[in-house]
């Protein structure tokens, strides 16, 4: 079964563009050092039937919006490999101040897929 990191922050709409150029270069770095998908989300239907809607969740406030993003790897020792070398990556290389988003606000976790259709 795969493996999956997986995801969730909040971004300013007026950071979006901003955020994508960035996240266009993680997923290029992250697919060239052997990454199988790369996927950055923008939330689009906030309204849910059930559980906590994610604006709810992720304590969201005027002009914010929520992204889901995941990447997925063979294996978590495939995904420590592939970490390792994209951490050193100097295209990634930047001031934690010159984010799009604020970092203390993301969500982060390594997943086992349960199921895999």
């Amino acid at each position: 079964m795969s493996y999956v990191d997986g995801f969730v922050l909040v971004v300013p709409k007026k950071g979006i563009a901003a955020y994508r150029r960035i996240a266009a270069t993680a997923g290029k770095v992250w697919r060239e050092h052997g990454a199988l998908d790369f996927k950055e989300c923008v939330l689009d239907d906030p309204k849910v039937m059930i559980g906590i809607p994610f604006p709810k969740l992720a304590k969201l406030k005027k002009g914010e919006t929520v992204l889901f993003s995941f990447i997925v790897y063979k294996s978590r020792a495939h995904r420590d490999r592939v970490n390792a070398k994209v951490m050193k990556d100097k295209r990634l290389q930047c001031d934690p101040a010159d984010m799009p988003f604020d970092p203390r606000r993301m969500s982060y976790g390594g997943f086992r897929v349960l199921v895999q259709g």
